[in-house]
Parts: structure tokens; sequence; C-alpha cells
């Protein structure tokens, strides 16, 4: 049979107990990783080891191109609301030279913008 490997509470590397259940947990999981590395590169690996390490590189790219996916989404979401956001400034300098040109023909009377009409088409411009 093959060499049994005891594994206990403490830490391989240094000896000391382990201080949580998550640390004793990562230290198994690099066990195993290190057993099944050592196993691939002899050439013992089981097809099972071997089809898990697959199946996991796989899941590793799905998960990559989903990642990659939502990025380019929220660039396009962006993109959108740019553009959503360039069209309503367009049409607000479109509104106010249609107004500017109605004052200015004396089909508007200047007196009857008011001044919330001209801060909201003039903002800062004005003193």
């Amino acid at each position: 049979m093959g060499k049994k490997t005891i594994i206990s509470k403490t830490n391989s590397g240094t000896g000391t107990p382990y201080l949580t259940p998550e640390a004793r947990e990562n230290e198994l999981i690099a066990l195993a990783y290190d057993n099944a590395e050592r196993q691939l590169r002899e050439g013992t690996a089981s097809s099972q080891l071997i089809a898990h390490f697959l199946k996991v590189s796989l899941e590793r790219d799905k998960r990559d191109l989903e990642k990659e996916k939502l990025i380019n989404e929220n660039k396009l979401l962006k993109a959108k609301a740019d553009a959503y956001d360039s069209q309503k400034e367009k049409n607000h300098l479109y509104a106010e030279a249609i107004r500017s040109m109605g004052i200015y023909s004396g089909e508007i009377d200047e007196d009857e913008v008011t001044q919330m009409e001209k801060d909201e088409l003039y903002g800062d411009m004005l003193p």
C-alpha cells in the first residue's frame, strides 16, 4: 500500500495550532493540490483527478468570459447614457437657439422672458 499521511490540528510548516477552522481547511486544500500536482507530474493521476482539473479550467474560462461580457455591457450602458445626456444637451441648445431667434426677430417680447427663463437658457454665462 501507499504511504499514509497523518493530518493533525497543527500547522505542518510551523507545528503551531491553527487559529481558525478556515486556516486548517486552507492548509488541507493546499496539501490536496500538492498531492494532485505530484500525481499529475508522475503520471499516476486517476482519470477522475484529470477530469476534475479540466473541469475547473473550463469553469474558470467561462467565468472569465462572463466577466468580460459584463464589463462590455457596462461600457455599452455608459455609452448609451452619455449619448442620452448629449442628445438632451443638444435639445436644450436647439430650444435656446429657437427662443433667442424668436426674441431677436421680435416674435417673442424680451420682457416676457422671465429671469428664471434667462437663468435656464444662459446659466452661468450672464453676469
